[in-house]
């Protein structure tokens, strides 16, 4: 894909001048309460898909204890 310069502002936004808090308001995200709030159903297409990542996770949970 190409991109003409065209498509850009002419000046650059300021970096920083907005607040993560400010930022947060402008896209209506509240901070997550408790692990219920990420919870989704099928997240995971198959039971092996579940298992590969849960695999992963342990794996890498202990690789820096040998």
């Amino acid at each position: 894909m190409t991109t003409s310069s065209a498509e850009y502002a002419a000046e650059p936004p300021e970096r920083g001048s907005v607040s993560l808090d400010e930022l947060a308001r402008r896209k209506h995200v509240r901070p997550i309460e408790s692990a219920d709030d990420l919870a989704q159903d099928d997240v995971f297409d198959t039971d092996e898909e579940l298992d590969a990542f849960l695999a992963h996770v342990h794996a890498s949970r202990h690789a820096d204890l040998a």
